[in-house]
């Protein structure tokens, strides 16, 4: 199998890199709220990456739970931490969810593999 976390993180890099490039000022905007949103505040970054976990397995976007299970995994959140968190999110958005948790749970092994 090829190595699904260097090949999220080029594409990632190499199109983030062409959207900022192309000088938007609303979509740099954007990125620079993402950005700071995440950054520790009463909140420590840990629980608002497993926040932005859970709001993107409910929204069933793919790459933003790869990046959240990515940085996540970097904070130092667990397994079981993580599957709690995706078990919420099961929850919360339903079954329409249970391919999205797949996903995450094939990118959280190659993420453990890949210590």
């Amino acid at each position: 199998m090829d190595n699904i976390i260097e090949e999220f993180n080029e594409y990632r890099s190499r199109m983030n890199e062409k959207l900022l490039a192309d000088n938007n000022k609303i979509v740099k905007r954007i990125f620079n709220l993402d950005t700071n949103a995440y950054a520790a505040g009463a909140l420590d970054v840990k629980t608002k990456e497993l926040l932005g976990l859970v709001a993107s397995a409910v929204l069933r976007c793919d790459d933003c739970v790869k990046y959240h299970l990515e940085t996540s995994h970097k904070e130092g959140v667990t397994k079981e931490e993580m599957m709690e968190a995706m078990g919420i999110a099961t929850l919360v958005g339903g079954t329409i969810v249970v391919p999205h948790l797949r996903r995450a749970y094939e990118f959280w092994e190659a993420l453990e593999e890949n210590k």
